[in-house]
C-alpha cells in the first residue's frame, strides 16, 4: 500500500514512517523541514519531498496513487501560538484544508488526522470523553478543533474517510529537547543533565496524561485499517495521569541525577489536569497503550545517554587528531649561530635594519 507521512520528518512522523517500512508498506514524505530534520528518516527507504501543505503544487504530485495519507504536519505549541497566531492558523487550518483538497482531489481512501487533547480546554471533568463540549484555551486548540471539523466535512460530503486523532501529551525519542517550545518532558530532561533546574509554571501538581510514541504509532496504523474508524474521533493516551512534580522524581530515579525544580507562574492557555477515556479507541481500533510512562522515560533516556557518550567520544577523537596533526607539523628551521653574532642581530642585518635602527 503506497502512504503520505505529511511531516514525517518530524519525531512523531519519522517514528510512523519507520513503522509503515516494517509492515511492507511504500511511504512517502512530504515536510518543509520547518520544525523536522532528514536525520530522522532513512532517505533511501522513502520517496522524500521537501514541500508546504500550503501549496497545492506541492501536494498534488504525492497524492497521486495514495491509498492513505497520515496528516502530521503542523507548527505545534500552545505558546508559540499565542505569540504568532496568524502562523498557527495559516499551517494548522489552510494547511489541513488544502490536504483535505488534494486528497479527494486524488482519491485518496483514508485520511488519518492528528489532532490534541487541547481542544478540551481546561474543563473540570475527568477524564475526557470524545462527546465532551470541547473549550479551546489557545489559537493553536482552535485550529486543531477547525481542522477536524473539516476532516468531518470532507468524510460526509467529499467521499473521504477521515479519522481524527486526539493526541495527549506524546513524548519519546527524536524530540527536540532544545527548541524554545520543547515539550516538558525532553526540556526537563535536557536541563537535568546540563545540572540545571527544570522550569514548572505552576506548583507542579498538574496532571497529564503522557503516551510514548510507540503508543501513537500504533494507533495511527489501527486507525489506517479499522472499518469502524472513519468520521470518528478518539484520543490516544495512557489513560492514566501523574503530576509534574512525580515526573521529576521519576527523570530523577531513572538518571541518578538530583532535581530541584523552579517554579514559575502558570502559563495562558495552559490546561490544569488531563487525563484521557481511551475506551473508544480500545472498541473500534483495537487500541492498547503498550508502553508505559516509565519504560518510555527509561527508552528516552537511554536514547539520551547514548547520543551523549557518541557526542563526548567524537570530542575526544576530535582532540586527538588535533594533538596528532599538531605533533605532526614540521619545526621551522633556525640556523646554528657563529662568529658570536647574536640572533637578534643577524636577523636584523637579513631584514634590513640594524639593531639601532633604520639601516
Amino acid at each position: 500500500m503506497l502512504t503520505l507521512v505529511t511531516g514525517g520528518a518530524g519525531f512523531i512522523g519519522s517514528h510512523l514512517v519507520e513503522a509503515l517500512l516494517r509492515e511492507g508498506h511504500s511511504v512517502r514524505v512530504l515536510d518543509n523541514l520547518s520544525t523536522g530534520s532528514p536525520s530522522n528518516l532513512r532517505l533511501r527507504d522513502v520517496e522524500f519531498s521537501d514541500g508546504d501543505i500550503r501549496n497545492p503544487a506541492a501536494l498534488n504530485p504525492v497524492m497521486r496513487g495514495v491509498d492513505t495519507v497520515f496528516h502530521l504536519a503542523a507548527l505545534p505549541s500552545v505558546p508559540r501560538s499565542i505569540r504568532d497566531p496568524l502562523a498557527c492558523h495559516d499551517v494548522n487550518v489552510n494547511g489541513t484544508f488544502q490536504v483535505l483538497l488534494a486528497a479527494r482531489e486524488a482519491g485518496v481512501r483514508r485520511v488519518v488526522f492528528a489532532s490534541s487533547s487541547s481542544v478540551y480546554g481546561n474543563t473540570p471533568e475527568l477524564p475526557k470523553h470524545e462527546s465532551m463540549m470541547p473549550r479551546p484555551l489557545s489559537p493553536y486548540a482552535v485550529a486543531k478543533l477547525t481542522g477536524e471539523h473539516y476532516c468531518r466535512q470532507f468524510h460526509l460530503h467529499f467521499g473521504v474517510e477521515t479519522v481524527v486523532l486526539r493526541y495527549f501529551n506524546v513524548f519519546g525519542r527524536r524530540q527536540n529537547p532544545n527548541s524554545e517550545y520543547a515539550a516538558v518532558i525532553p526540556a526537563f530532561l535536557a536541563t537535568i543533565r546540563r545540572g540545571g533546574q527544570p522550569t514548572i509554571y505552576g506548583d507542579g501538581e498538574q496532571t497529564r496524561d503522557f503516551t510514548a510514541v510507540e503508543n501513537v504509532v500504533s494507533a495511527n496504523l489501527a486507525a489506517a485499517a479499522s472499518s469502524r474508524a472513519p468520521g470518528n474521533i478518539y484520543n490516544i493516551a495512557c489513560g492514566d495521569r501523574i503530576s509534574l512534580n512525580h515526573l521529576l522524581g521519576e527523570i530523577s530515579d531513572l538518571t541518578g541525577l538530583p532535581v530541584q525544580a523552579r517554579y514559575l507562574p502558570a502559563r495562558n492557555g495552559d490546561v490544569r489536569d488531563s487525563l484521557a477515556d481511551i475506551a473508544g479507541a480500545q472498541r473500534d481500533l483495537g487500541y492498547a497503550p503498550r508502553v508505559t510512562l516509565r519504560e518510555g522515560l527509561r527508552r528516552l533516556v537511554e536514547e539520551r545517554t547514548s547520543d551523549q557518550r557518541t557526542s563526548d567520544q567524537r570530542t575526544s577523537d576530535q582532540r586527538t587528531a588535533d594533538q596528532r596533526t599538531a605533533d605532526e607539523r614540521v619545526p621551522l628551521h633556525v640556523p646554528a649561530w657563529s662568529g658570536g653574532r647574536s640572533p637578534e642581530r643577524t636577523e636584523a642585518r637579513a631584514a634590513g635594519v640594524s639593531a639601532a635602527g633604520v639601516a
